[in-house]
């Protein structure tokens, strides 16, 4: 299986990349315990290279890379990453055929 990023948050990470002081080495996506349901989901830029273990994507014809340590590929494997904006919302947004609950506030998942 894999994890999907679409063509929206692939520029959507470019141009937020390109709004810092440096440009990053990647986006770092994972999982990590917390929130009202368990888990939340991990968004972080890296200035460092990707770990030897880590799952890296190369996007946008090498434009964008997203980092994913194992552990969080585990529960984001079969998953797309997309970016919505709406009257309500506008933010990065999981589709995540492996989380079983979701809270009320939307921060939180439970696997």
């Amino acid at each position: 299986m894999s994890i999907e990023v679409t063509e929206r948050a692939v520029e959507e990470i470019r141009k937020a990349a390109g709004k810092r002081p440096s440009l990053p080495k990647g986006l770092r996506v994972g999982i990590r315990t917390g929130g009202c349901t368990g888990f939340s989901y991990l968004f972080e830029w890296s200035d460092a290279e990707a770990l030897a273990e880590d799952k890296v994507l190369e996007l946008g014809g090498g434009q964008v890379r997203v980092f994913i340590d194992p552990k969080s590929f585990l529960f984001l494997d079969g998953s797309t990453l997309d970016y919505a904006s709406g009257m309500m919302a506008r933010g990065f947004k999981w589709t995540n055929p492996n989380v079983k609950e979701t809270c009320g506030c939307g921060e939180s998942v439970r696997f």
